[in-house]
């Protein structure tokens, strides 16, 4: 029950950081892309790693001692690219004007108060929403991947929710300034940016309701596995490129390299 709502308690957190990224943009004059491409890099560093070293690993390990090494090792694998293939899905069934991970600077907020809804900032607000819901359906696995790792072991939660945390600033941004050009409205923006945020924590609760009741070593080697993918897709095609969007390729990868040394050493402070 203590990791429970531990596990909780992190992917609000992890979730809510998209308010972080509304706030950026009304508060901040200038956006900082080269720590904002560091960290972002940082954070792929993070998810990649511990995806492919622990994750991968523990699920292989649940399901080899439930259905033997040969079968095991398959399903594990089998649920990894699983998870990689559903959040591909996902990210395809959100068109690519709405897609959340493009680049929004805090710049773009300097907006003028006395906005007028016209025919143009209505078209921006719907962006502005769809953004919104974009965000929340990419949060709804992430917020599961995020519990279920800190059910498993809290350190490693941890990682994972400052990891998406991160992540989740620049998709904080992007929900907030179409509203904001569409409305002249700081409250109306942060408002749609920490709701879509809010998708985190309830994607945990409902994968978690769904599978409490049959969760056994099989179904959580399966369920990891596949966590372990997604996040590894994530990682790839989303923050990865952004980083570079926001800044210089090589801050990038340093940051990438970055995140894969704090969390090996971090696991290894662990055993």
């Amino acid at each position: 029950m203590d990791n429970l709502l531990l596990a909780f308690g992190l992917t609000v957190f992890a979730g809510l950081s998209t308010g972080i990224g509304s706030a950026l943009a009304f508060f901040t004059k200038k956006t900082n892309k080269k720590f904002l491409s560091l960290t972002l890099g940082f954070s792929a560093g993070v998810m990649i790693y511990v995806s492919m070293i622990e994750i991968f690993t523990k699920a292989q390990g649940a399901l080899i001692s439930e259905l033997g090494e040969k079968v095991g090792s398959w399903i594990t694998v089998i649920s990894f690219f699983g998870g990689m293939f559903v959040i591909a899905l996902i990210d395809k069934l959100i068109p690519s004007f709405e897609n959340p991970h493009e680049i929004h600077t805090v710049e773009k907020a300097r907006a003028p108060q006395d906005v007028k809804m016209d025919k143009e900032n209505k078209s921006l607000m719907r962006m502005g929403v769809f953004t919104a819901l974009a965000v929340a359906i990419h949060n709804f696995p992430e917020g599961f991947a995020t519990l279920i790792s800190a059910i498993k072991d809290p350190a490693l939660g941890v990682s994972i929710a400052i990891a998406v945390a991160i992540h989740n600033i620049p998709e904080g941004i992007a929900v907030s300034i179409p509203v904001f050009y569409a409305t002249g409205s700081r409250k109306k923006a942060f408002q749609y940016s920490f709701l879509s945020g809010l998708a985190e924590p309830v994607g945990a609760i409902v994968g978690y309701l769904l599978l409490a009741p049959i969760m056994t070593d099989m179904v959580f080697g399966i369920v990891f596995a596949a966590v372990g993918g997604i996040m590894v897709f994530i990682s790839l095609d989303q923050l990865l490129p952004t980083a570079r969007e926001y800044g210089e390729h090589h801050l990038s990868i340093y940051g990438l390299v970055m995140g894969m040394i704090v969390m090996a050493v971090s696991l290894l402070l662990f055993i």
